[in-house]
Protein backbone atom coordinates (compact mmCIF):
# COMPACT_ATOMS: atom_id res chain seq x y z
CA UNK A 1 0.00 0.00 0.00
CA UNK A 2 1.41 3.69 -1.02
CA UNK A 3 2.23 6.10 1.59
CA UNK A 4 -0.99 8.29 1.77
CA UNK A 5 1.74 11.54 1.92
CA UNK A 6 3.47 10.42 -0.62
CA UNK A 7 0.25 10.06 -2.51
CA UNK A 8 -0.65 13.76 -1.63
CA UNK A 9 3.32 14.85 -2.71
CA UNK A 10 2.68 13.31 -6.34
CA UNK A 11 -0.58 15.35 -6.40
CA UNK A 12 1.33 18.32 -6.62
CA UNK A 13 3.50 16.64 -9.40
CA UNK A 14 0.06 16.84 -11.35
CA UNK A 15 -1.21 20.12 -10.31
CA UNK A 16 2.25 21.72 -11.18
CA UNK A 17 2.17 19.81 -14.73
CA UNK A 18 -0.87 21.32 -15.17
CA UNK A 19 -0.65 24.82 -14.47
CA UNK A 20 2.98 24.40 -16.40
CA UNK A 21 0.63 23.81 -19.57
CA UNK A 22 -1.47 26.49 -19.05
CA UNK A 23 0.79 29.34 -18.48
CA UNK A 24 3.24 27.72 -21.73
CA UNK A 25 -0.25 28.33 -23.52
CA UNK A 26 -0.43 31.73 -22.31
CA UNK A 27 3.35 32.99 -22.36
CA UNK A 28 3.29 31.46 -26.36
CA UNK A 29 0.26 33.43 -27.13
CA UNK A 30 2.22 36.60 -25.89
CA UNK A 31 5.22 36.13 -28.43
CA UNK A 32 3.18 35.55 -31.12
CA UNK A 33 1.31 38.56 -30.72
CA UNK A 34 4.31 40.73 -30.34
CA UNK A 35 7.74 39.63 -31.67
CA UNK A 36 9.43 40.44 -28.30
CA UNK A 37 12.82 37.81 -27.65
CA UNK A 38 12.19 38.91 -24.03
CA UNK A 39 9.00 37.59 -23.87
CA UNK A 40 9.92 34.74 -26.17
CA UNK A 41 12.65 33.54 -23.54
CA UNK A 42 9.70 33.31 -20.98
CA UNK A 43 7.89 31.24 -23.06
CA UNK A 44 11.19 28.87 -23.38
CA UNK A 45 11.48 28.70 -19.47
CA UNK A 46 7.75 28.13 -19.53
CA UNK A 47 8.60 24.59 -21.70
CA UNK A 48 11.66 24.36 -19.23
CA UNK A 49 8.94 24.23 -16.44
CA UNK A 50 6.55 21.52 -18.51
CA UNK A 51 9.23 19.02 -18.66
CA UNK A 52 10.82 19.75 -15.16
CA UNK A 53 7.23 19.07 -13.49
CA UNK A 54 7.14 15.89 -15.79
CA UNK A 55 10.29 14.69 -14.62
CA UNK A 56 8.96 15.39 -11.09
CA UNK A 57 6.10 13.91 -10.64
CA UNK A 58 7.95 10.59 -11.84
CA UNK A 59 10.86 10.80 -9.63
CA UNK A 60 8.12 11.81 -6.88
CA UNK A 61 6.25 8.56 -7.36
CA UNK A 62 9.62 6.45 -7.25
CA UNK A 63 10.91 7.39 -4.27
CA UNK A 64 7.60 6.73 -3.03
CA UNK A 65 8.30 3.11 -3.24
CA UNK A 66 9.13 1.59 -0.14
CA UNK A 67 12.29 -0.07 0.87
CA UNK A 68 13.39 -2.95 -0.75
CA UNK A 69 16.28 -6.04 -0.29
CA UNK A 70 18.40 -3.59 -3.50
CA UNK A 71 17.35 -0.47 -1.85
CA UNK A 72 17.17 -1.06 2.22
CA UNK A 73 17.38 3.01 3.08
CA UNK A 74 14.36 3.64 0.32
CA UNK A 75 13.77 5.31 -3.03
CA UNK A 76 13.68 8.85 -1.93
CA UNK A 77 17.36 10.19 -3.36
CA UNK A 78 15.08 9.79 -6.74
CA UNK A 79 14.39 13.68 -5.96
CA UNK A 80 17.87 14.21 -6.49
CA UNK A 81 18.00 13.14 -10.12
CA UNK A 82 14.87 15.69 -10.76
CA UNK A 83 15.66 18.86 -9.19
CA UNK A 84 19.61 17.57 -11.18
CA UNK A 85 18.22 17.76 -14.64
CA UNK A 86 15.98 20.91 -13.74
CA UNK A 87 18.99 22.75 -13.28
CA UNK A 88 20.72 21.12 -16.42
CA UNK A 89 17.36 21.97 -18.42
CA UNK A 90 17.22 25.81 -17.47
CA UNK A 91 21.10 26.05 -17.96
CA UNK A 92 20.12 25.07 -21.67
CA UNK A 93 17.21 27.06 -21.95
CA UNK A 94 19.31 29.97 -20.97
CA UNK A 95 21.81 29.27 -23.45
CA UNK A 96 18.64 29.42 -25.85
CA UNK A 97 17.66 33.16 -24.99
CA UNK A 98 21.47 34.17 -25.43
CA UNK A 99 21.51 32.97 -29.13
CA UNK A 100 18.09 34.14 -29.70
CA UNK A 101 18.66 37.73 -28.16
CA UNK A 102 22.17 38.09 -29.63
CA UNK A 103 20.40 37.45 -32.89
CA UNK A 104 18.05 40.29 -32.60
CA UNK A 105 20.65 42.51 -31.49
CA UNK A 106 22.06 41.82 -34.89
CA UNK A 107 19.30 41.64 -36.61
CA UNK A 108 16.15 44.02 -35.61
CA UNK A 109 13.03 43.65 -35.68
CA UNK A 110 9.95 45.63 -34.16
CA UNK A 111 7.96 44.47 -31.03
CA UNK A 112 4.62 45.05 -32.09
CA UNK A 113 0.98 45.15 -29.67
CA UNK A 114 2.88 45.56 -26.35
CA UNK A 115 0.26 46.27 -24.28
CA UNK A 116 -1.37 43.42 -24.88
CA UNK A 117 1.46 41.12 -24.66
CA UNK A 118 2.49 42.63 -21.31
CA UNK A 119 -0.89 42.07 -19.70
CA UNK A 120 -0.80 38.95 -21.25
CA UNK A 121 2.37 38.32 -19.10
CA UNK A 122 1.57 40.00 -16.29
CA UNK A 123 -1.56 37.36 -15.89
CA UNK A 124 0.77 33.98 -16.50
CA UNK A 125 3.26 35.49 -14.08
CA UNK A 126 0.74 36.22 -11.08
CA UNK A 127 -0.66 32.47 -12.15
CA UNK A 128 3.02 31.17 -11.63
CA UNK A 129 3.72 32.74 -8.65
CA UNK A 130 0.17 31.08 -6.72
CA UNK A 131 1.83 27.87 -8.13
CA UNK A 132 5.30 28.62 -7.04
CA UNK A 133 4.26 29.52 -3.25
CA UNK A 134 1.96 26.62 -3.21
CA UNK A 135 5.05 24.43 -4.27
CA UNK A 136 7.31 25.97 -1.99
CA UNK A 137 4.96 25.23 1.16
CA UNK A 138 4.09 21.45 0.37
CA UNK A 139 7.99 20.79 -0.01
CA UNK A 140 9.01 22.23 3.21
CA UNK A 141 5.96 20.65 5.15
CA UNK A 142 6.79 17.41 3.44
CA UNK A 143 10.37 18.01 3.24
CA UNK A 144 10.68 17.28 -0.29
CA UNK A 145 13.87 18.22 -2.37
CA UNK A 146 12.10 17.95 -5.83
CA UNK A 147 8.97 20.03 -4.72
CA UNK A 148 10.75 22.62 -3.38
CA UNK A 149 13.15 22.79 -6.44
CA UNK A 150 10.17 23.23 -8.54
CA UNK A 151 8.98 25.70 -6.66
CA UNK A 152 12.06 27.69 -6.68
CA UNK A 153 12.56 27.56 -10.72
CA UNK A 154 8.64 28.76 -10.49
CA UNK A 155 9.91 31.76 -8.75
CA UNK A 156 12.74 32.32 -10.42
CA UNK A 157 10.45 32.36 -13.57
CA UNK A 158 8.21 35.23 -11.81
CA UNK A 159 11.37 37.35 -11.13
CA UNK A 160 12.25 36.76 -14.98
CA UNK A 161 9.10 37.57 -16.08
CA UNK A 162 8.93 41.00 -13.98
CA UNK A 163 12.21 41.73 -15.92
CA UNK A 164 11.25 41.00 -19.33
CA UNK A 165 8.39 43.33 -18.69
CA UNK A 166 10.36 46.13 -17.32
CA UNK A 167 12.47 45.41 -20.78
CA UNK A 168 9.29 45.49 -23.23
CA UNK A 169 7.97 48.44 -21.19
CA UNK A 170 10.86 50.26 -21.50
CA UNK A 171 11.60 49.65 -24.95
CA UNK A 172 7.77 51.31 -25.42
CA UNK A 173 8.95 54.21 -23.58
CA UNK A 174 12.40 54.96 -24.99
CA UNK A 175 11.50 53.43 -28.66
CA UNK A 176 14.93 51.78 -28.20
CA UNK A 177 14.83 48.35 -29.88
CA UNK A 178 18.30 46.54 -28.51
CA UNK A 179 16.99 46.87 -24.80
CA UNK A 180 14.70 44.10 -25.05
CA UNK A 181 17.26 41.90 -26.34
CA UNK A 182 19.66 43.14 -23.55
CA UNK A 183 16.98 42.59 -20.66
CA UNK A 184 17.25 38.72 -22.60
CA UNK A 185 20.26 38.50 -21.63
CA UNK A 186 20.23 40.25 -18.24
CA UNK A 187 17.70 37.31 -17.48
CA UNK A 188 19.82 34.17 -18.98
CA UNK A 189 22.32 34.94 -16.96
CA UNK A 190 19.86 34.98 -14.08
CA UNK A 191 18.50 31.62 -15.40
CA UNK A 192 22.17 30.14 -15.20
CA UNK A 193 22.83 31.21 -12.17
CA UNK A 194 19.57 29.08 -10.53
CA UNK A 195 20.54 25.76 -12.84
CA UNK A 196 24.28 26.28 -11.01
CA UNK A 197 22.40 26.57 -7.97
CA UNK A 198 19.80 23.74 -8.27
CA UNK A 199 22.84 21.37 -9.98
CA UNK A 200 25.15 22.22 -6.78
CA UNK A 201 22.57 21.03 -4.48
CA UNK A 202 21.43 18.06 -6.19
CA UNK A 203 25.15 16.95 -6.29
CA UNK A 204 25.45 17.91 -2.24
CA UNK A 205 22.21 15.58 -1.67
CA UNK A 206 23.73 12.59 -3.96
CA UNK A 207 26.75 12.84 -1.59
CA UNK A 208 24.93 12.67 1.64
CA UNK A 209 26.00 16.14 2.62
CA UNK A 210 25.84 16.77 6.19
CA UNK A 211 21.92 18.54 8.13
CA UNK A 212 22.12 21.93 8.13
CA UNK A 213 23.43 23.24 11.04
CA UNK A 214 20.24 24.16 12.60
CA UNK A 215 19.06 20.40 12.59
CA UNK A 216 22.22 19.36 13.89
CA UNK A 217 22.64 21.94 17.31
CA UNK A 218 18.90 19.83 17.24
CA UNK A 219 20.33 16.99 17.84
CA UNK A 220 23.26 18.20 19.86
CA UNK A 221 20.59 20.00 22.29
CA UNK A 222 19.04 16.56 22.55
CA UNK A 223 21.70 14.60 23.28
CA UNK A 224 23.55 17.27 25.91
CA UNK A 225 20.18 17.42 27.72
CA UNK A 226 21.10 13.62 29.04
CA UNK A 227 24.67 14.48 30.29
CA UNK A 228 23.40 14.88 34.22
CA UNK A 229 22.67 11.70 33.37
CA UNK A 230 26.53 10.52 33.04
CA UNK A 231 25.51 10.25 29.54
CA UNK A 232 28.48 11.05 26.64
CA UNK A 233 28.64 10.78 22.70
CA UNK A 234 30.63 10.96 20.14
CA UNK A 235 31.08 10.23 16.29
CA UNK A 236 27.65 12.31 15.42
CA UNK A 237 27.15 11.47 11.52
CA UNK A 238 23.94 13.08 9.39
CA UNK A 239 22.63 13.02 5.87
CA UNK A 240 19.56 13.18 4.22
CA UNK A 241 17.85 11.45 1.89
CA UNK A 242 14.95 13.01 0.13
CA UNK A 243 12.10 13.20 2.72
CA UNK A 244 14.41 11.28 5.53
CA UNK A 245 16.78 12.29 7.81
CA UNK A 246 19.66 9.86 8.74
CA UNK A 247 21.65 10.11 11.83
CA UNK A 248 24.29 7.84 13.26
CA UNK A 249 25.73 8.14 16.99
CA UNK A 250 27.62 6.54 19.45
CA UNK A 251 26.53 6.74 23.00
CA UNK A 252 28.99 6.24 25.85
CA UNK A 253 27.49 5.10 29.11
CA UNK A 254 28.97 4.32 32.36
CA UNK A 255 30.43 0.70 32.41
CA UNK A 256 29.00 -0.43 35.54
CA UNK A 257 24.94 -0.31 33.66
CA UNK A 258 23.48 -3.02 32.91
CA UNK A 259 22.35 -3.51 29.12
CA UNK A 260 18.64 -2.88 30.38
CA UNK A 261 19.47 0.50 31.62
CA UNK A 262 21.33 1.60 28.94
CA UNK A 263 18.40 0.45 26.47
CA UNK A 264 16.27 1.99 28.26
CA UNK A 265 18.21 5.17 28.21
CA UNK A 266 19.05 4.91 24.56
CA UNK A 267 15.20 4.29 23.77
CA UNK A 268 14.65 7.82 25.39
CA UNK A 269 16.87 9.58 23.40
CA UNK A 270 15.85 8.06 19.84
CA UNK A 271 12.83 9.02 20.85
CA UNK A 272 13.70 12.70 21.98
CA UNK A 273 15.77 13.22 18.56
CA UNK A 274 12.54 12.03 16.56
CA UNK A 275 10.35 14.33 18.54
CA UNK A 276 12.48 17.15 17.42
CA UNK A 277 13.19 16.20 13.80
CA UNK A 278 10.46 13.82 12.86
CA UNK A 279 10.93 11.00 10.21
CA UNK A 280 14.63 10.30 11.33
CA UNK A 281 16.09 7.03 10.78
CA UNK A 282 18.45 6.85 13.58
CA UNK A 283 21.47 3.94 14.34
CA UNK A 284 22.93 4.14 17.54
CA UNK A 285 25.75 2.15 19.16
CA UNK A 286 26.57 2.00 23.24
CA UNK A 287 30.17 1.99 24.76
CA UNK A 288 31.52 2.21 28.18
CA UNK A 289 32.62 5.31 29.30
CA UNK A 290 36.64 5.35 29.18
CA UNK A 291 37.24 2.68 26.85
CA UNK A 292 39.67 3.32 25.30
CA UNK A 293 38.57 0.96 22.49
CA UNK A 294 35.30 3.31 22.20
CA UNK A 295 37.55 5.42 19.55
CA UNK A 296 39.13 3.08 17.36
CA UNK A 297 36.39 2.21 15.57
CA UNK A 298 38.22 1.47 11.84
CA UNK A 299 34.78 3.57 9.93
CA UNK A 300 35.59 6.49 11.63
CA UNK A 301 38.54 6.55 10.90
CA UNK A 302 39.95 10.63 10.26
CA UNK A 303 36.60 11.88 11.47
CA UNK A 304 36.10 14.13 13.78
CA UNK A 305 34.33 12.93 17.27
CA UNK A 306 31.86 14.54 18.84
CA UNK A 307 32.08 14.82 22.80
CA UNK A 308 28.44 16.60 24.40
CA UNK A 309 28.85 18.62 21.35
CA UNK A 310 32.71 19.74 21.12
CA UNK A 311 34.68 18.50 18.15
CA UNK A 312 37.52 17.20 18.46
CA UNK A 313 40.34 16.98 15.93
CA UNK A 314 42.57 13.89 17.01
CA UNK A 315 43.12 11.45 14.50
CA UNK A 316 41.65 7.57 14.64
CA UNK A 317 44.34 4.72 15.83
CA UNK A 318 43.14 1.99 12.88
CA UNK A 319 41.37 -1.39 14.27
CA UNK A 320 44.15 -4.23 13.28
Amino acid sequence: MKDSKHVNISNYGWFSIGAALAIMAIKASAYFLTHSIGLLSDALESIINLTAAALMLRMLVVGAKPPDEEHAYGHEKAEYFSSGFEGILIILAAIGIIYAAVRRLLYPEPILHLGIGMAISLFASLINLGVAQVLRRAGSLHRSIALEADGQHLMTDVWTSAGVLVGVGSVALTKWQPLDSIIALVVAANIIRTGIYLLRRSVMGLMDTSLPKSEVDAIHAVLNSYEARGVRYHALRTRQSGARYFVSVHVEVPGDWSVKKSHDVINAIEHDIRRALPSTILFTHIEPIGDPSSYLDDGLYHLKAHTNGEASDQPRKKVD
